[in-house]
């Protein structure tokens, strides 16, 4: 079931450490040289943490191996350390990210709830997490389960996932499937559907797609101090103005 998180992990090259790291009450955030990464949480810390060291100047593939606590709001820090790497805009381009160089762009079309609109008509989707319009964008052209680990008003729950997702022809899993270990089990139940992974949190990382995923939907940080305000709670704003979503297909 580690498979998937050490593969993450052992990518990381041994020489960097990390600079800055920073747990706020919605996401972490973890700055390594130029490249940082951000993470959702959820807070759960019922069990205690891996580390309770200092972790600034530790390793970043040490840190990123937190990623596999069961104290998801240090799990939370441990993906923001993959990401660190993996979304660097340097390692990404050179994994063949496409993006541009511009500080801010219009991301509208690489939202892959704008993106699959024309693909998913008349198939069954399901979606892993409750994300903003998704009744209004999907809903009305695809037979649409929403599954959330807190339901609103007409969603699943998430152990319908055993259920649903072996039937779907489309299914898009919020990235902190990654922190809450559900990852694993959700990429089985969906092997015989297109899956894409949505998410800031998403880890570009080409070896992903060793195992079932066809598409990165992610997030390149180009401002990091803008990043780091805003997951310390000092700047009130979306963490999408401080960089560009991407997507990162995989190679047919």
């Amino acid at each position: 079931m580690w498979e998937i998180y050490d593969a993450l992990i052992d990518g990381i090259p041994e020489d960097l450490i990390v600079d800055e790291l920073i747990s706020g009450y919605e996401a972490s955030y973890v700055r390594s040289g130029n490249g940082a990464g951000i993470a959702y949480l959820r807070d759960y810390q019922t069990r205690m943490p891996m580390f309770t060291k200092n972790l600034i100047g530790a390793p970043l593939r040490e840190v990123a191996g937190a990623v596999k606590s069961w104290n998801f709001v240090e799990a939370s820090a441990g993906l923001a350390a993959i990401n660190a790497y993996y979304n660097n805009p340097e390692t990404a381009r050179a994994n063949g990210v496409n993006f541009s160089d511009a500080r801010r762009v219009e991301d509208r079309m690489n939202d892959p709830f704008i993106m699959y609109q024309n693909e998913i008509k008349g198939k069954r989707v399901a979606v892993i997490g409750h994300f903003p319009y998704l009744e209004s964008l999907f809903e009305p052209i695809c037979d649409l389960s929403i599954i959330s680990w807190n339901p609103q008003e007409g969603d699943y729950p998430l152990p319908a996932c055993e259920y649903i997702l072996p039937e779907c022809h489309y299914v898009f899993i919020y990235s902190s499937c990654i922190t809450d270990k559900t990852m694993p089990r959700m990429l089985e139940l969906a092997k015989r559907a297109r899956v894409t992974v949505v998410g800031p949190s998403t880890p570009l990382a080409p070896v992903l797609f060793d195992y079932g995923i066809s598409e990165l939907s992610g997030f390149i940080i180009k401002d990091n101090a803008l990043a780091r305000r805003i997951t310390a709670g000092a700047e009130k704003v979306k963490i999408y103005s401080s960089g560009q979503k991407v997507s990162f297909k995989k190679s047919r």
